[in-house]
């Protein structure tokens, strides 16, 4: 704890003297461009990724990032897309995997979760892509599960509506750390392109 108060003595000291225009417009602005969906692994920084200014990406964070397929009942990642989509009217939706994913490490390596029901429970979001990978291959399933997580997205009603408007563009990427470079998965039957 004692490196975060630290960190957060920098931040006061160091960054937020030099962006304190932008901070004070962003006190009555929150018109983020980019709903971008990625794994909770903290090696996986979207603004670092991405050079993105605070205000410009609005994040939501699970693990493997996952997004549940629409349903009957509400959930925070059902409710986080639709006001990004409804209320901040974000042009774009990025969902982006990472190499070593330790989500889909436990899938393709068949890890025994029997003492972690939730996890377990959690992960049954990643079937789908589970089934269209021909091969127990981490980095096969981390970029098939992309893509499965982007016909998830398609299910949520706010998505559906902007995106049969030409309101919301989808993409799908695959972050590498050991390189920093960024797979782009935008059609299922495309070529990955490096970014």
């Amino acid at each position: 704890m004692h490196d975060l108060t630290r960190g957060v003595s920098r931040f006061q000291r160091d960054v937020f003297p030099e962006k304190a225009d932008l901070f004070a417009r962003l006190t009555t602005v929150h018109a983020p461009h980019t709903l971008f969906i990625s794994c909770s692994d903290a090696r996986v920084v979207p603004e670092l990724i991405t050079g993105s200014e605070p205000g410009e990406l609005f994040v939501i964070r699970t693990a493997g990032n996952l997004v549940p397929a629409h349903g009957v009942s509400a959930d925070g990642v059902a409710a986080s897309i639709e006001y990004a989509v409804d209320v901040l009217g974000v042009s774009d939706v990025v969902v982006c995997g990472h190499s070593g994913c330790g989500a889909m490490t436990a899938l393709a390596e068949g890890q025994d979760l029997s003492t972690t029901p939730a996890i377990a429970a959690w992960l049954r979001h990643a079937d789908a892509a589970r089934a269209r990978c021909t091969t127990p291959d981490v980095a096969a399933l981390v970029h098939s599960n992309v893509i499965a997580q982007l016909a998830n997205l398609c299910t949520h009603p706010s998505i559906a509506r902007a995106l049969t408007h030409g309101e919301v563009a989808l993409h799908g990427w695959v972050f590498d750390i050991a390189t920093g470079r960024v797979d782009q998965l935008d059609a299922p039957d495309a070529p990955a392109q490096a970014a």
